[in-house]
């Protein structure tokens, strides 16, 4: 996977320094959420033999640019990628509820959103991390909507290179982009973060008053997932 993400720096010109600027946002933007209580309601305590875990762990306030850029390369000499511009090793699980409308409203839940479309798309394996850009290009096609209808992107960073790449490619303003922090700094347990993005953008359609909201992540092997929300 690392070396996937030094290949889509090299392949898309994303500098060691970009890669490094969107780690520190990360980091900044999650860290803000989490003191100002905003990440509280999406998470649900656990209780292990060593107490309660009741906040994400691997969360790094304290980061600074000088700090990133005095880390070594994870993937080889010569490389751009570290362990600061990476998403950290975290054990994590989610989970989201979707329902048909008339369930909902049977049931009197609270809606947050609707999803107005999804797709899959495939890419080269070595660029894995790519797989947002054509996955995203297919779901605004099913949706009739085009990169500039959407309020809110919940963007998985896998890497820091890559998440650079994908925002440039598909013309993404980094203003809406993972308002509380990605992947660098919550980390990206496999199998959980697909239903975490997708049930944060969510929640930020209603906490922000937006109409539009995306999610998408890359997928080993050479794939990219997206889903469009519209505000409930």
């Amino acid at each position: 996977m690392g070396r996937t993400a030094e290949n889509v720096a090299a392949r898309y010109g994303v500098t060691r320094a970009e890669q490094e600027q969107i780690a520190w946002e990360s980091q900044m933007k999650a860290a803000a959420a989490q003191a100002a209580g905003r990440l509280a309601g999406e998470l649900v305590a656990v209780e292990t033999i060593d107490g309660t875990v009741d906040a994400d762990g691997c969360l790094r306030p304290q980061t600074t640019l000088e700090g990133l850029a005095s880390l070594k390369p994870a993937f080889g000499e010569g490389g751009t990628v570290t362990a600061g511009t990476a998403s950290p090793l975290t054990d994590g699980a989610a989970a989201v509820l979707v329902t048909s409308e008339e369930f909902a409203a049977r049931h009197n839940l609270d809606v947050l959103a609707r999803i107005r479309a999804t797709a899959i798309a495939g890419c080269a394996p070595e660029i894995m991390g790519m797989g947002p850009v054509p996955a995203t290009l297919k779901a605004l096609a099913r949706a009739g909507l085009s990169i500039g209808d959407i309020d809110i992107v919940e963007i998985n960073e896998a890497f820091g290179s890559q998440a650079v790449a994908c925002l440039n490619e598909l013309g993404i303003d980094r203003a809406r982009v993972n308002l509380d922090g990605g992947a660098i700094a919550l980390g990206h347990p496999l199998g959980a973060t697909g239903a975490r993005i997708t049930g944060k953008a969510a929640q930020l359609l209603k906490r922000e008053g937006k109409r539009y909201a995306l999610s998408t992540q890359c997928i080993g092997g050479g794939q990219g997932i997206a889903t469009i929300l519209e505000a409930a």
